[in-house]
């Protein structure tokens, strides 16, 4: 796995420095997205867990980082706006 990205994503109903840290890596889960690319692609491309050898903790990895990736599209970001006024 990438140095800083951990398996399962601290949840908050806030941003937290995890969020801040991984905005690039949210943009890459969400353009995959877009491009209909599978949770285990998602994760063998950005994150750099074989689905092959660790299917559940592909699949567990990767469906956490893109939920907080919409949650960031969605929410999070006017906290981004609101920081730099």
């Amino acid at each position: 796995m990438y140095s800083g990205i951990k398996e399962e994503v601290p949840g908050s109903e806030s941003l937290t420095s995890y969020d801040r840290e991984h905005f690039t890596t949210y943009l890459r889960f969400l353009d995959a997205s877009a491009d209909d690319a599978s949770y285990e692609e998602m994760a063998q491309v950005i994150l750099g867990i074989d689905p092959a050898e660790e299917p559940v903790r592909a699949r567990k990895a990767a469906r956490g980082h893109l939920d907080r990736a919409n949650w960031m599209g969605m929410t999070g970001y006017k906290e981004l706006f609101s920081e730099r006024k």
